[in-house]
């Protein structure tokens, strides 16, 4: 056999399908506020979803979750999910964190909490979601 035709080492085909899988996977970042919760779906850099829901508060119960499930098989596969929330609870209400603050992980989605300080700075603009892509999410706790 050629050298160039050799197959590929197992370690090799495990960084490749690790960054193939790093490069496509499927974020979602929510961002719950008092009076809207934003949302960005995005695969890579390149945004698939954008949008401004209402008051977390008045959804109902499963409405993140079935959500994220829909968005799931929508895209036949896990999403990781960042919720930026100020408050603990605000992930437990929406039925994304369990009574200890971690997020949930199943089949659909993985949710790590992003926490944000206690002042929040005004956005321009209902669709700015300029801080939600800046958010570094390696660094959100699982």
């Amino acid at each position: 056999m050629r050298p160039s035709a050799r197959l590929p080492q197992c370690r090799e085909y495990v960084t490749w399908v690790a960054l193939w899988d790093k490069m496509n996977r499927i974020t979602v970042v929510m961002a719950p506020e008092p009076m809207r919760m934003r949302m960005l779906v995005r695969r890579g850099r390149h945004d698939l979803l954008k949008a401004v829901l209402g008051p977390p508060e008045h959804a109902h119960p499963r409405a993140a979750t079935t959500l994220l499930e829909g968005l799931a098989l929508w895209h036949q596969r896990q999403l990781g999910v960042v919720l930026c929330a100020t408050e603990p609870l605000t992930g437990y209400s929406l039925g994304l964190c369990n009574a200890l603050g971690l997020g949930e992980r199943n089949v659909h989605y993985e949710v790590g909490i992003a926490h944000r300080g206690a002042h929040r700075h005004t956005l321009s603009g209902v669709a700015d979601f300029r801080d939600l892509r800046r958010l570094d999410i390696s660094e959100v706790e699982r």
